[in-house]
């Protein structure tokens, strides 16, 4: 089974009990890992029936070459999707309808997004929010979070994080670097490094030097793409929360509004190192979330491209005297037996090396001498 294969069987077709022909080929299409076996599973799905929607989906996401193409489809889809709605809801059986119209909204307003009519998808995006305020698993309102910082509409952005980032509904990379964004945006333009170690850091700029630790704590991998210290990639379709998966996508999608932000990156490269003093064994215990789960990196190697090198945390460095002590062991054992299997040579060796070692003293002794009177000596050895 592929990695979206759950998602979209639970989304689609997982509350009927009698599934129609083409949805039980939509459900052997999503499991199939074979990108033209899922493409031609969809095709026979539409010749099944001409409005299977799932199948219009599947193209849109896996077929089409353009945003403009896939838009043409997912608007299809959305055609498709209501007529089934309609037929379905004298039946009592609307959960998986519904589920599905969301998705392709959804996914019509990130068309749009991509396609530059940004307020048309906040407009889509808010409507879905007000008219299926319990689809959080879809994270409507982070594609919204993103428009509105598109379009600088900071008070907005505020609104959202404030419905969005409480303490008892899950939280994302988007959540907590947005929030952290938007306290370092109010500071950040007359931050100074130099100035703040002699004065102290105000109360603003402790608010968003708490913010960024609370956002790097959550995922630490984001840091190093914002500040490019590692390069960017295409994001994966499918994410890990708090894993190098996430912190790809969030940069890729979020950087420009970092860098619009007077003097935010500077802050965040000031400060976000200081996090890991306030939680120095990750693994065990967290500061403001959960200690940091350690099988993210198995799951980042197969969401990411084999090419990328994944961002692996925390780090497992061994200290400079570790390493040196090791080091030194090996070299003295290695010598030791050498000069057990090999002791004439090694006798040889040794003397050739002190013998080199020590020329450079010797050519500077005999230098001091010829430059220095013979009595100096003599007269050295009896003070």
């Amino acid at each position: 089974m592929n990695l979206s294969a759950q998602d979209h069987q639970t989304f689609f077709t997982g509350d009927t009990q009698q599934l129609r022909p083409e949805d039980a080929v939509m459900q052997k299409a999503w499991r199939e890992r074979n990108p033209q076996a899922r493409i031609r599973a969809a095709y026979q799905a539409i010749e099944m029936n001409h409005e299977c929607a799932a199948a219009y989906v599947l193209l849109a996401e896996e077929e089409a070459t353009t945003i403009t193409e896939a838009e043409r489809l997912f608007k299809q889809a959305l055609r498709s999707g209501k007529n089934a709605f309609k037929d379905d809801n004298t039946c009592g059986k609307t959960g998986k309808d519904i589920n599905l119209l969301v998705y392709i909204k959804r996914r019509l307003a990130m068309c749009a997004r991509k396609l530059g009519r940004i307020k048309e998808a906040v407009k889509m995006m808010r409507d879905l929010m007000k008219e299926f305020p319990l689809l959080g698993m879809l994270n409507i309102h982070e594609n919204l979070l993103e428009a509105l910082l598109e379009l600088q509409a900071y008070a907005d952005v505020q609104a959202v994080l404030a419905k969005y980032d409480d303490i008892s509904l899950p939280k994302s990379a988007t959540i907590c670097y947005t929030s952290a964004l938007l306290k370092a945006r109010a500071v950040s333009d007359k931050f100074s490094p130099e100035a703040a170690s002699r004065r102290g850091l105000s109360t603003a700029e402790m608010n968003a030097v708490e913010a960024i630790h609370r956002a790097v704590e959550f995922n630490p991998h984001v840091p190093k793409y914002l500040l490019e210290m590692k390069s960017l990639i295409l994001p994966p379709e499918h994410i890990l929360k708090r894993g190098d998966s996430e912190a790809v996508a969030y940069a890729f999608f979020h950087l420009q509004h970092w860098k619009r932000a007077e003097g935010a990156l500077n802050l965040l490269h000031c400060t976000w190192e200081g996090t890991f003093r306030i939680i120095p064994y990750p693994l065990e215990k967290g500061h403001l979330f959960y200690p940091y789960p350690g099988c993210t990196e198995t799951a980042d190697r197969e969401l990411l491209p084999s090419f990328h090198e994944v961002s692996v945390y925390p780090k497992k460095e061994l200290p400079f005297f570790i390493l040196f002590t090791a080091g030194l062991c090996s070299f003295t054992a290695m010598l030791a037996m050498l000069t057990h299997q090999f002791p004439e040579l090694m006798g040889v060796f040794a003397k050739a090396f002190f013998s080199t070692l020590f020329a450079p003293l010797g050519f500077f002794a005999d230098k001091m001498e010829s430059f220095m009177p013979s009595s100096f000596w003599h007269q050295l050895t009896r003070i």
